[in-house]
């Protein structure tokens, strides 16, 4: 695009400016996440999630793992593969670096250096973990490659979910899992932040949020239809943090109790959800069809035996026929 410039000539505009802005909104979404975390329901939020992951990748074998944000979660900690990344697609923020510590087998400051190699049975990290800076729409592996990817609230804060989810499921091999993190729209939580941007437009003023303001919040049903779309099988899925939206780390321990009937007896209605999926191929089953249709072609030829032992007992019926008469 070309406009005067004061000269009276034509200049060439900062044509990078989208690029700019969507950075500086990925700055800002990220500052805004790592300062929310560091309330009392942030720090709730994170200790489940730091949980769920935990349990649910220490037994999965492969050679690549990957997570796509959300530093504070150190996602690939209790996992056995040699090779295991963490991606960001901002610079790092202070709050990334200086996170609540939560609760688990190890705790460590996030290092963008690769880490020295360490003792599994210490519960520390294993092979060293490096930072890559990519886009999570365009991410510099090849097809076919990773065994594992997490994506702990990535596709809320992605431009297009759609392409992002995409880009994953063309990068993991077959038979590789992904595991995404969420916030569930139809908790109290999420009712709760709604009430108060009502509110905030009727009052004419910033509303006071619960949540973080970024971000759009993908439901478990319709991340299931994206996933079924792409060829993957949801293998678990997991709803968590059923307390109230409350303000204080008090009020939040008193209501510890309906963590239990909350996943009983009303379990679609948590904070937030896991889900574990798995890429499923399924050509090699047109091999089988092919087979199937050359043996019914061989037994043709046996068809044709019996008809014409048929027609060599015919003369015989007509004689019989003659004699007779």
């Amino acid at each position: 695009m070309k406009t005067p410039d004061q000269d009276g000539g034509i200049g060439d505009t900062d044509e990078k400016a989208p690029i700019v802005e969507a950075r500086l909104r990925l700055e800002a979404a990220a500052a805004e996440h790592a300062h929310w975390l560091r309330t009392p329901a942030g720090r709730y939020l994170l200790a489940w999630e730091q949980r769920f992951i935990d349990a649910a990748v220490i037994d999965w074998f492969g050679y690549h793992a990957v997570q796509l944000g959300f530093p504070q979660l150190h996602g690939l900690r209790t996992n056995r593969m040699s090779n295991r990344w963490l991606a960001l697609n901002h610079p790092p923020v202070e709050d990334d670096v200086a996170g609540p510590p939560v609760p688990g087998p190890a705790t460590h400051p996030l290092e963008y250096q690769p880490e020295p190699q360490a003792d599994f049975a210490s519960g520390l990290t294993g092979a060293g973990r490096a930072a890559v800076y990519c886009e999570f729409d365009a991410l510099p592996f090849e097809a076919n490659s990773l065994d594992l990817v997490l994506l702990p609230h990535t596709l809320e804060l992605a431009a297009d979910p759609h392409r992002c989810l995409r880009e994953v499921e063309r990068v993991l091999r077959p038979e590789g899992r992904v595991v995404i993190l969420g916030l569930n729209p139809a908790s109290l939580w999420a009712v709760r932040q709604n009430l108060a941007r009502v509110n905030g437009r009727m009052l004419g003023r910033p509303p006071r949020l619960y949540l973080p303001e970024e971000g759009e919040y993908i439901g478990y049903w319709r991340l299931r239809d994206w996933l079924r779309l792409l060829s993957f099988e949801v293998e678990r899925a997991q709803f968590g943090c059923y307390r109230p939206p409350l303000l204080s780390d008090a009020w939040l321990t008193r209501w510890q109790w309906i963590e239990k009937p909350g996943g009983k007896w009303w379990t679609v209605l948590g904070a937030l959800y896991g889900v574990i999926a798995v890429k499923r191929v399924h050509g090699m089953r047109l091999v089988g069809l092919t087979r199937g249709k050359q043996r019914v072609a061989k037994t043709a030829p046996a068809v044709a035996a019996v008809h014409h032992h048929h027609h060599r007992l015919q003369p015989r019926h007509h004689r019989e026929d003659v004699e007779i008469d």
